[in-house]
């Protein structure tokens, strides 16, 4: 959607296309306890309560999911699904850790950074070109920024508003980048 009455400072008003990137850190959970612990990577593994008592998974890696396993399963259900899988307790600190450095190096392309959760945020791209290219280049940029500096996976969506944005990014995952041009929001929710 093209929006109008923008002014570049001479008067004139330009047009600007306005850019949302949704960002959602993988499997936050068990991302961050693989560089913790890098063991836990390729297997099944279950951040959460114990699956003898009474817990829930807080987050699931795409091994475990493969098995039916999804947050806010109780944690016994979970074992039955995936015998195979590790359960972890959680480091929460370090889980606030991560994310903070995470957010570092969305604040490097945009002060509009407005954090949904611990592992997700929305960034406003728009009018961001001439610092940083085009919106998808930027946002591969983070994406392979947070992936190489700090060693977690992102998927990230791309479009002109934050529902749209947020949809696409959940299409993405894992690990991918969904853009949805201006005018390709019917089709996609269609």
């Amino acid at each position: 959607m093209e929006e109008a009455g923008r002014t570049n400072g001479a008067g004139d008003a330009m047009n600007f296309q306005r850019w949302i990137l949704h960002v959602d850190l993988d499997a936050f959970f068990v991302e961050v306890e693989r560089l913790l612990n890098p063991s836990l990577r390729g297997k099944a593994v279950i951040v959460g309560g114990s699956p003898d008592g009474r817990g829930v998974v807080a987050s699931a890696s795409y091994e475990a999911r493969a098995k039916g396993v999804h947050s806010a399963m109780p944690c016994s259900r979970a074992r039955r699904l995936c015998p195979e899988a590790i359960f972890v307790s959680g480091r929460h600190g370090e889980y606030g850790k991560y994310s903070a450095l995470v957010r570092e190096k969305m604040l490097e392309l945009t002060p509009a950074v407005e954090m949904a959760s611990i592992d997700e945020a929305y960034l406003d791209l728009t009018g961001s070109e001439r610092l940083h290219g085009s919106p998808i280049a930027a946002a591969d940029r983070l994406r392979e920024r947070v992936k190489g500096q700090i060693g977690l996976p992102i998927s990230s969506g791309l479009a002109a508003n934050k529902m749209v944005a947020k949809i696409a990014s959940d299409l993405a995952k894992p690990s991918g980048r969904l853009v949805v041009v201006p005018g390709a929001e019917r089709a996609l929710l269609a």
